[in-house]
């Protein structure tokens, strides 16, 4: 057996590419990102106030990756399903 061809890292046949996945994981975490920056920047998280931080935890996944893309990325273990479409990320980095 050649390993000059190893397989794709932990990608079934048929699904989606490591590119692909790692493309949309980067999109999960920067609308997550954005997510909790608006809410933390409403009226009542202000300095004068008593501060707080956002609550957002899980987000609906960006839609311009199918739904194949946020299955694997759950089967990997890098987002976990939080309901109702929302995902959240695993504490795991």
């Amino acid at each position: 057996m050649s390993m000059e061809n190893p397989p794709p890292e932990s990608s079934p046949v048929g699904g989606p590419d490591v590119a692909q996945l790692k493309s949309a994981m980067k999109a999960f975490k920067k609308r997550l990102k954005m997510a909790r920056l608006d809410d933390e920047s409403r009226l009542g998280h202000g300095p004068m106030s008593s501060g707080g931080s956002s609550g957002i935890v899980a987000i609906v996944p960006p839609n311009q990756f199918p739904q194949s893309v946020w299955d694997e990325l759950t089967r990997q273990g890098k987002i976990r399903r939080a309901g109702q479409g929302l995902y959240e990320l695993t504490d795991e980095r």
